[in-house]
């Protein structure tokens, strides 16, 4: 005998209390907790699956024209040149590799930009306490970030919240001609359609997305059983007319606001759910999140009886 339908409904409830639909002539949308800046929904009917290979999904009109102004006000007069992260020791180093600028926003700065994390907690369904601050970036003709991984190969950066599991990418504005979003190593690359002249030639060389004012990209650098996606390979394409304003949210499998790991001698639950996990098998279905690996301790080690 199936699972009734009506049971499901109550489990989203029971883990989603304050989540509420509201139904409208078009569809139905999922309104955030307490509003949302700019009275702008989630609204998941705007959604396009564009990759299976890497996952990557496409969120039209996700901002709203005065948040990707907001934004980028916050940030204009702030920027300094981008860097990335060295393999080996972790560090923050300028590369060429990436020429752009950019700067850091403080997490839930005020109500548009707390208002825009929650949003983006809301589609990924992974918790706002994962993600890094949003980081808003600002490219000039000619300023591209070459093609790179969101995952990281280096301890130390592990260490802090684990990989990163999700990128969320929201183009600011609108680029006359280059700075696409492209995935040299994409199962669908040669199927897109680019004959015209539209697309630049960097674009050319996988699946690419346009960056459009108010557009979300969600993509994933981690397969769903946490082992590392290859084909989430990205980069930006250089600016070849006009510029480009972009924000990226990164979002670990952990919790990122943690200062430090727990120790290996405290042993505790980080989730309230983590007995009714545990007692459904979960810890070990899902030990890495439950347990811990060699990259960090677990969240619901007590639970699972590991210490």
């Amino acid at each position: 005998m199936g699972f009734p339908l009506f049971s499901y409904f109550l489990c989203f409830l029971l883990f989603f209390p304050n989540f509420s639909m509201q139904s409208s002539r078009r569809a139905s949308v999922i309104r955030l907790p307490n509003g949302d800046s700019y009275g702008h929904p989630f609204d998941p009917t705007r959604v396009t699956q564009i990759s299976w290979h890497p996952r990557a999904f496409l969120y039209r009109n996700f901002l709203t024209d005065a948040e990707c102004d907001h934004l980028i006000q916050l940030a204009k007069d702030k920027l300094e040149k981008s860097m990335v992260a060295d393999n080996e020791s972790g560090q923050s180093i300028e590369s060429e590799v990436r020429t752009s600028s950019g700067m850091f926003l403080n997490k839930a700065q005020d109500e548009v930009v707390a208002g825009v994390e929650s949003r983006i907690s809301a589609w990924t369904f992974l918790p706002v306490e994962n993600g890094e601050s949003m980081q808003i970036l600002h490219y000039e003709n000619g300023q591209k970030y070459e093609p790179h991984w969101d995952y990281f190969h280096d301890k130390a950066n592990q260490a802090l919240g684990g990989h990163r599991i999700a990128t969320v990418l929201m183009y600011l504005s609108n680029v006359q001609k280059g700075g696409e979003t492209v995935f040299p190593e994409s199962e669908i690359k040669e199927s897109q359609p680019k004959a015209n002249e539209d697309w630049s030639e960097c674009a050319k060389r996988g699946y690419a997305v346009k960056p459009r004012k108010g557009d979300a990209l969600l993509f994933f650098s981690l397969h769903p059983n946490a082992t590392t996606d290859v084909l989430s390979l990205h980069g930006s394409c250089p600016v070849i007319e006009g510029e480009k304003w972009s924000a990226t949210k990164w979002i670990h499998v952990r919790n990122f606001d943690k200062s430090g790991s727990t120790s290996d001698d405290e042993c505790k639950d980080e989730n309230v759910n983590c007995p009714v996990w545990a007692a459904a098998g979960e810890c070990k279905k899902n030990p890495v999140y439950m347990v811990g690996s060699g990259e960090g301790v677990g969240y619901c080690r007590k639970s699972c009886k590991v210490c």
